[in-house]
């Protein structure tokens, strides 16, 4: 496949994070991965392949020489924005039956409207005396219908979505006494869910040479595919080289499957257990190792270029992002965005800066989380993107290999970093 059929087919087919992380598990049980439980030891040596996973969050890592024990870490979040189902979904107005969701993230919600949305995510079934987690999707559709602008006349000057009333995704017409979840699934005995409204348009090109691409999902699927792809792609004989893929970014990361949470950190720690390395060894590999968070940042806007920093605007096209913020809203600084623009320029990846306006509130990223828990070298990196957070997102096609490209640059390198210095071969 073209690498856009790759990205469009990942994109496509991860509705939810829960399905996102199936389809990297997959992709590392092809490539020869070894399934590690955190409820056992780990057997690991020299040149393994490993992953393990959290709910909806995976870790994978590849173990090369150790003469120089360090860790180099790429990270993305596995989740979008969507509407999330309640528990007991089923609301009926007259002869119309809806299902009551709430916010999950911070959505352009208008975006959302008049669009084919499958529920999709994960179950929790009875069977056998057991309860099991399953991956999941109903076989039919729902929809948001907008109110005709002949009944909202002023939808065009203004409308703001309150979010319990507007949102509620058409399913059926009244007459069958069947609640929503048992006409989903109804094969399965679901005790509980975590279920959420997402959109299935498909991915497609558009631009006069077809160089734009949108799709659904953007942020931050096309992150996670640009990590797992520079992963595999890299050399990684040498030190421990992790991709981590985490949910719950888009709601601050500080769960149990966030990048907040503890996953991370007790992994590089069973990790290095594993090598027979003590905390001392520990603690010395993590001040010499980098952590590369990799989430998209907002490129110029064709109609509204004001919204952009007057000295740093970030173009569709222009190669790799790298994030900074005076608030500490990312976690690049000066030596680490040194360090990947020589990286990046050894590789012949291209790259730009971005910075917000100084009069405008900046987001974060689940980096500032991350290495709250496991102290390293961080720097942020994206690619730009539009429409951050609709219903469909877009971005220049030739950023995505940049970003691919600039990522296994990142794990093919060595670093050698102390006091200030860094040294990069």
């Amino acid at each position: 496949m073209t690498t856009k059929e790759q990205i469009a087919t990942f994109l496509e087919s991860s509705l939810t994070a829960y399905h996102a992380k199936d389809n990297i598990k997959a992709t590392l049980l092809e490539r020869g991965f070894t399934q590690l439980l955190p409820t056992q030891d780990w057997e690991i040596s020299d040149g393994g392949k490993f992953f393990v996973e959290r709910g909806a969050s995976l870790i994978a890592f590849t173990i090369g020489d150790l003469d120089h024990f360090t860790y180099k870490i790429a990270a993305a979040h596995v989740d979008s924005p969507a509407l999330k189902l309640k528990e007991n979904p089923d609301k009926k107005t007259e002869n119309l039956l809806t299902l009551n969701v709430e916010k999950y993230g911070g959505g352009l919600w208008y975006s959302y409207f008049d669009r084919p949305l499958a529920i999709a995510g994960q179950i929790v079934v009875k069977r056998d005396g057991r309860l099991i987690a399953e991956t999941a999707q109903a076989p039919f559709l729902v929809s948001i219908p907008s109110q005709a602008l002949h009944i909202n006349r002023d939808a065009n000057e203004r409308f703001g979505v309150n979010m319990q009333t507007d949102v509620l995704p058409m399913y059926a017409l009244d007459g069958e006494d069947v609640p929503f979840i048992q006409a989903a699934f109804p094969e399965k005995d679901v005790v509980s869910y975590d279920l959420f409204a997402v959109n299935t348009e498909k991915a497609y090109s558009f631009g006069k040479n077809d160089e734009f691409f949108a799709a659904p999902r953007v942020d931050n699927l096309v992150g996670v595919h640009a990590v797992l792809e520079g992963f595999l792609s890299a050399n990684t004989e040498r030190g421990v080289c992790v991709a981590s893929f985490f949910n719950h970014e888009e709601i601050g990361s500080q769960t149990l499957q966030g990048a907040g949470g503890d996953f991370l950190e007790k992994t590089l720690r069973k990790i290095a257990f594993a090598l027979r390395f003590d905390d001392n060894e520990y603690d010395k590999a993590l001040s010499s190792s980098f952590f590369v968070s990799v989430d998209n940042a907002h490129g110029l806007h064709p109609n509204h270029p004001e919204k952009s920093d007057p000295t740093n605007k970030t173009y569709l096209g222009g190669g790799v992002v790298i994030k900074s913020h005076a608030g500490g809203a990312y976690v690049t600084d000066a030596l680490t965005a040194a360090t990947f623009k020589t990286v990046f320029d050894n590789a012949g990846v291209p790259y730009q800066t971005f910075f917000n306006r100084s009069d405008a509130k900046s987001g974060s990223t689940l980096g500032v989380s991350a290495l709250a828990k496991v102290g390293m070298y961080g720097v942020d990196l994206g690619i730009a993107q539009l429409a951050m957070h609709a219903a469909c997102e877009c971005f220049a096609i030739k950023d995505y290999q940049a970003l691919a490209d600039g990522i296994t640059a990142f794990y093919s390198s060595d670093f050698f970093a102390e006091n200030g210095t860094v040294i990069i071969k």
